[in-house]
C-alpha cells in the first residue's frame, strides 16, 4: 500500500495532487485492503493500513480540510459499523476501555492485569525475570501483544524510557532519510514505512497502558512472532535503500497545461 500511494503521488505534478478526481483511485486502493482486514477479521490491522494511509496523503500534500469531511464521514459512521460490521467480542472491548471493572475476571482481565504489572515495577523494576505478575501467569499475552507490560514490571520506568528513546531515534533517523532523499517516491516511501513503524509503537503501548482499546499490534522489534518480524525487516531495507539513492533525481510528470 505504501508503495502504491508513494508511486502514484510521485507521478502525479505538484499542481493536480490536490484535486478531487485525484482522489478516487488513491481511496480504493486504500479502502479495498483495509476492507479485506476488517473482514478476517482484524481491526488492530486495519487501523494501521488506514492510519499509514493517511499520513502518506497528508505528506503528499492533499488539503487538511478534505481529512476533516473524512473525518466527520468516519464520526458519521460509527453508529453503522457499531450495530451491523463490528463483532461481539470488539463491542466488548470499546465497552471494557470505558470501564475495565464491568467484568473483571472476563474481558476486563488482560488490560487490569496489564496496569497492575505497569504499576508495580516502580521506577527500577523487580529485576530480570523477577516479575509476579509475568511469570506467575496473571498477565496472558505477556510474549506478544503485552510484551511491553512485562518489561516495564522488571525493567520499571527507567527500563521504559530507555527503550522509548531507542524507538524515537529509530523513528527521527527515518524521518531524516525521508527529508533527504531528493525525490518525491523516495520521501513518501521512507517516511510512509517509519509512520508504520511509529504507529505500530504507540498503539501497543497506548493499548497496554489503557489509553485505547485492546487491539491485536504487537510491540515491533520486540514482541514474539515471526511474520511482524518480516514485515518491520522489509521496511527497514525500504528505507535504507531510500537513503543509498538518496541523491537520485526522478522527474515528476509535467503539469497538463504544459
Amino acid at each position: 500500500l505504501v508503495l502504491a500511494l508513494a508511486r502514484f503521488y510521485h507521478g502525479l505534478p505538484l499542481e493536480e495532487v490536490g484535486r478531487m478526481r485525484n482522489l478516487v483511485f488513491p481511496v480504493v486502493l486504500i479502502m479495498v485492503p483495509v476492507a479485506l482486514v476488517m473482514r478476517q477479521p482484524d481491526l488492530g490491522t486495519a487501523i494501521l493500513l488506514l492510519a499509514t494511509a493517511m499520513a502518506i496523503l497528508l505528506l503528499a500534500g492533499v488539503r487538511l480540510w478534505k481529512f476533516a469531511v473524512l473525518f466527520g464521514t468516519i464520526l458519521a459512521a460509527i453508529p453503522v459499523a457499531w450495530r451491523f460490521m463490528l463483532h461481539g467480542y470488539q463491542k466488548d472491548r470499546v465497552l471494557t476501555y470505558l470501564n475495565p471493572e464491568r467484568d473483571p475476571l472476563g474481558a476486563g482481565y488482560h488490560i487490569m492485569q496489564s496496569k497492575i504489572a505497569l504499576g508495580s515495577g516502580g521506577l527500577f523494576g523487580k529485576g530480570f525475570m523477577q516479575g509476579t505478575q509475568s511469570h506467575l501467569a496473571f498477565l496472558p499475552e505477556r510474549q506478544t501483544d503485552f510484551i511491553f507490560t512485562m518489561l516495564a514490571e522488571e525493567f520499571g520506568l527507567i527500563g521504559c524510557l530507555g527503550l522509548l528513546s531507542l524507538y524515537i531515534l529509530v523513528i527521527a533517523y527515518g524521518y531524516a532519510i525521508a527529508l533527504r532523499s531528493q525525490n518525491q517516491f523516495g520521501r513518501l516511501l521512507a517516511a510512509g514505512m517509519i509512520t508504520t513503524f511509529f504507529l505500530y509503537v504507540f498503539i501497543n503501548m497506548a493499548m497496554v497502558m489503557g489509553l485505547i482499546p485492546v487491539v491485536g499490534v504487537p510491540l515491533p522489534l520486540v514482541s514474539y512472532g515471526g511474520t511482524s518480524m518480516m514485515s518491520l525487516l522489509i521496511g527497514f531495507g525500504l528505507i535504507l535503500s531510500v537513503y543509498v539513492h538518496r541523491d537520485v533525481t526522478i522527474a515528476r510528470r509535467p503539469s497538463y497545461g504544459n
